[in-house]
């Protein structure tokens, strides 16, 4: 979650203190800009929760678990980063509807999943990651595209 988020609740927080503090005792300024901070806070805390890891079984196969959702790397085709310059190609007119998409929009870059399963319809996965290259070698590096840039 970027910190000016922070600053912007926080002003907004104030405003809706002060707005609905008019007019009435003190008491009811700080009321409603504390309560509407921390309703704000856990918004904010709630939209940035998404947890990715990367896990392996005893024998070896590397799992990707995105909250509920999993991928075992046996389905993967190969996989790439893209670029802050090619993510709103990768999320507009070019998305399949049939994609997993986990997006943040305060992360600059995905990590494009390509699926080679013929019992899952769904042709690959796109996440946001601060750090997609990492991911993608912790989780699949014999698919990871040799030119990510």
């Amino acid at each position: 979650m970027p910190w000016y988020w922070w600053l912007l609740l926080a002003a907004f927080s104030a405003l809706v203190g002060f707005q609905f503090g008019l007019n009435r005792a003190p008491i009811w300024t700080w009321v409603w800009l504390i309560g509407t901070f921390v309703v704000g806070g856990w918004v904010l805390v709630w939209m940035s929760r998404t947890t990715i890891t990367v896990e392996a079984d005893p024998d070896g196969s590397r799992w990707l678990i995105v909250d509920q959702a999993s991928l075992p790397a046996t389905v993967v085709d190969r996989s790439m980063v893209v670029p802050e310059s090619a993510k709103r190609n990768a999320l507009g007119r070019q998305l399949d509807p049939a994609a997993f998409v986990m997006s943040k929009g305060w992360i600059k870059e995905l990590a494009l999943i390509v699926l080679d399963d013929p019992e899952d319809p769904t042709p690959y996965w796109l996440i946001s990651s601060k750090n997609p290259e990492a991911l993608l070698e912790a989780y699949a590096p014999s698919t990871v595209a040799a030119h990510n840039s």
